[in-house]
């Protein structure tokens, strides 16, 4: 099932969302959700806020970027915790399907250890860095109710007040359904 996907000022996706029990629900049909969810509007990583779940859940798959070297990173993180953040900063563009046509340099650590449990709740404690832990800390941050825009300097997010509200309207081209926070 494709969800539609929340979108800037949707009170969702500034909550920090809830852990998730064994039971609680059908996770693999959820993450399976969120992976078509995810590929209908060309994303490489959504969060379950993203999609009106305040559930700690988001999933991966940069399979859309083989050329780049990514291709064969596919997982689901449920129930993550980052644990540490380490090496240098690098900035590099980041963008989000929930503030679409806004791209900004954000600055994040070049290397991550998040523990985790898959969708078959198998635990796993992994070290990732470069790109995957940049996607890994951006979806990281939508069950901690934080975005991208958080990290933009006070002078860039003046600049991009205008498109932001916009969003938060539901004015925007994606080729994606959209719930409007309004």
């Amino acid at each position: 099932m494709i969800y539609p996907i929340s979108l800037y000022g949707d009170p969702i996706l500034r909550m920090r969302a809830s852990e998730i029990k064994k039971d609680d629900l059908d996770i693999i049909k959820l993450s399976d959700d969120m992976f078509e969810t995810m590929k209908s509007a060309d994303g490489i990583g959504i969060a379950a806020p993203q999609i009106g779940f305040s559930l700690r859940i988001f999933v991966v798959d940069t399979s859309s970027l083989k050329e780049e070297g990514l291709g064969d990173f596919k997982k689901v993180f449920i129930n993550p915790e980052i644990t540490s953040e380490s090496g240098e900063n690098w900035d590099f563009e980041e963008g989000c399907l929930s503030i679409p046509n806004i791209r900004e340099s954000i600055s994040r650590k070049k290397n991550v250890v998040i523990s985790y449990f898959d969708q078959y709740w198998n635990f796993f404690t992994e070290t990732f860095d470069g790109m995957k832990a940049r996607i890994i800390q951006h979806e990281y941050d939508h069950i901690e109710g934080k975005l991208f825009t958080d990290y933009v300097s006070p002078l860039k997010k003046k600049l991009i007040k205008g498109k932001l509200l916009s969003i938060s309207k539901g004015i925007c081209e994606v080729p994606y359904d959209i719930k409007s926070p309004k």
